[in-house]
């Protein structure tokens, strides 16, 4: 669980080559990195824990389990968390808050709500002591209070700790895949929330949907679910040659001089390690079907339906020349490759807004797609 900042949401993106489909595990054991000090704040609670346990008593952890899968999925609704099933004196933190009472965690709480408007993803729930079950997570809130309205996006675990004399949940601490520092006060997890309140200027039109699974400080992964792209051959991942094709397919140059919706992002995507086989692609609105869209007019441009699938994606501002894209996307796979993330060849670059847009809100992003990607 979260209780400060994580993530859920959707988004876009597409696939131009038949792939394998990807496995994603939400309970197995992650090939991203840890931060150290989950091991120190587990040191900590079992500590802790010890110093109140007796010999004699035990725990139903699978029902305190099977209980938090129902109860966390309503953290920020109006039913809330069944607050019975924590001690009075509940001792909260994250890297940048704490309480100490199950008064002050559910005052956090709503505060989140009025101040953010949380999307929660309860990932996984598991035993991982004798008195301790840790949640994975993914929350995205928007700041509503700024103009612009800033999407934070925070994915990580929750270490819950049991009291065994009252069989009810007496400590909460927050992990942030974001950062390595998690005790608190972090400032590293300060600066982390701060560098999210940036401007980025994405349109308000469809776009395929996606899953926030982890977010690093370098890059998201995404799970993507399948969509339709109207594409053709391109030249560059930073060029726009084809882009008169595909988009005159959606202003009417079809079987049926159907006018299609705009969406966003454009999509350019290079198959090979040279990153040179390039097509670009429109994403087709979500609600059109593949058997009922009218065919093209031209013989360069195609419909095709993209599996979607696992992606790592790094965002960035400024105009999208192709020597920033290169740059993007070899700092992507060097910090997949430490990760020891499986990567596949080529990479997708997202251009989100018109090239009159301000260079400096501009929201762009280039993806690789991952292979037996397993998230713990």
């Amino acid at each position: 669980m979260a209780v400060t900042v994580s993530s859920h949401l959707s988004r876009p993106i597409p696939a131009s080559i038949q792939r394998k489909p990807v496995r994603y595990s939400p309970t197995s054991t992650t090939l991203l990195h840890i931060p150290h000090s989950y091991t120190k704040l587990r040191l900590v609670l079992r500590k802790s824990l010890a110093q109140q346990q007796s010999p004699t008593e035990s725990v139903d952890v699978k029902q305190l389990v099977d209980f938090l899968y129902d109860d966390l999925p309503h953290l920020f609704d109006e039913q809330g968390i069944d607050r019975s099933m924590y001690d009075e004196r509940v001792q909260f933190r994250d890297p940048i808050t704490k309480h100490d009472t199950i008064d002050g965690y559910l005052f956090n709480i709503k505060m989140l709500k009025v101040l953010f408007q949380p999307d929660f993803h309860l990932h996984s729930v598991r035993q991982t002591g004798p008195y301790e079950i840790t949640t994975r997570w993914t929350m995205v809130m928007k700041f509503v209070l700024l103009p612009w309205k800033p999407e934070l996006v925070f994915t990580g675990m929750s270490i819950m700790g049991i009291n065994p004399r009252t069989q009810k949940f007496c400590s909460h601490m927050d992990i942030w895949d974001s950062i390595e520092n998690n005790e608190y006060f972090s400032l590293e997890g300060l600066v982390d929330v701060l560098k999210q309140l940036r401007i980025y200027k994405t349109p308000d039109l469809d776009t395929p949907k996606y899953l926030i699974l982890k977010r690093t400080a370098n890059y998201e992964v995404r799970k993507y679910a399948p969509f339709l792209v109207v594409e053709s051959k391109g030249d560059k991942l930073s060029g726009s040659s084809g882009f008169n094709n595909i988009t005159g397919y959606i202003f009417g140059r079809n079987s049926s001089s159907e006018k299609i919706p705009m969406t966003t992002p454009v999509f350019t995507q290079a198959s090979d390690d040279n990153l040179s086989d390039v097509s670009i692609q429109i994403v087709l609105p979500l609600d059109k079907d593949f058997n009922s869209l009218p065919a093209p007019n031209v013989e360069e441009v195609k419909i095709r339906k993209a599996e979607g699938g696992i992606a790592a994606v790094k965002k960035f501002s400024g105009k999208p020349t192709e020597e920033v894209v290169r740059s993007k996307e070899k700092e992507l796979r060097v910090a997949l490759l430490k990760d020891g993330l499986n990567s596949e060849k080529g990479c997708l670059l997202a251009r989100y807004n018109d090239p009159r847009t301000s260079a400096f809100v501009m929201r762009n992003e280039v993806l690789i797609w991952l292979n037996d990607f397993t998230l713990e």
